[in-house]
């Protein structure tokens, strides 16, 4: 993907529209290492810094049967994945901001996302993850906005019919 200014600055407007991030280990592990503040040992771009931040500064719910502990303002998700996230929606406010790959799956086949953001790169990269491949069911939605950046990225968000 390619992680521009603008991307970053949206990035910030979707976790300031939330009361917390929903990760997975693997995306908990790849965020810390490239944005936890008291530990960054590489020289990013001035305008990451808003991002470099506002993720440091949320706080963070990790979904993982395999860590043992996790610090960087989170705490853990263990058990029944449904019934813990639908406790955590009780509690927010706002709400939840998830990404990754895995992690996002179970919540569609759980029904449990309210709204879907794609970022669509002006890239064709001929390998990696699928998003949602295996997914039991198919989800309907209907788009509720669309934005385009410079760099020719669209993110189009979407609701599920329901």
């Amino acid at each position: 993907m390619v992680a521009d200014e603008d991307l970053h600055r949206h990035a910030v407007e979707n976790f300031e529209q939330a009361d917390a991030l929903l990760f997975g280990r693997v995306t908990y592990e790849m965020m810390e290492a490239a944005w936890r503040l008291s530990t960054r040992t590489i020289t990013m771009p001035d305008w990451t810094e808003p991002f470099a931040r506002t993720i440091d500064a949320a706080k963070k719910y990790v979904v993982s049967s395999t860590l043992e502990r996790v610090d960087w303002n989170a705490e853990l998700v263990r058990g029944d994945l449904g019934k813990a996230v639908q406790q955590l929606k009780r509690e927010s406010g706002k709400g939840l901001f998830t990404g990754g790959v895995t992690l996002p799956l179970a919540l569609a086949e759980l029904g449990l996302i309210d709204e879907y953001e794609f970022v669509v790169q002006p890239r064709l990269a001929g390998h990696g993850p699928t998003l949602f491949a295996g997914l039991s069911k198919h989800v309907d939605l209907k788009r509720v906005s669309r934005l385009e950046f410079g760099s020719g990225a669209v993110a189009m968000r979407y609701e599920p019919r329901r």
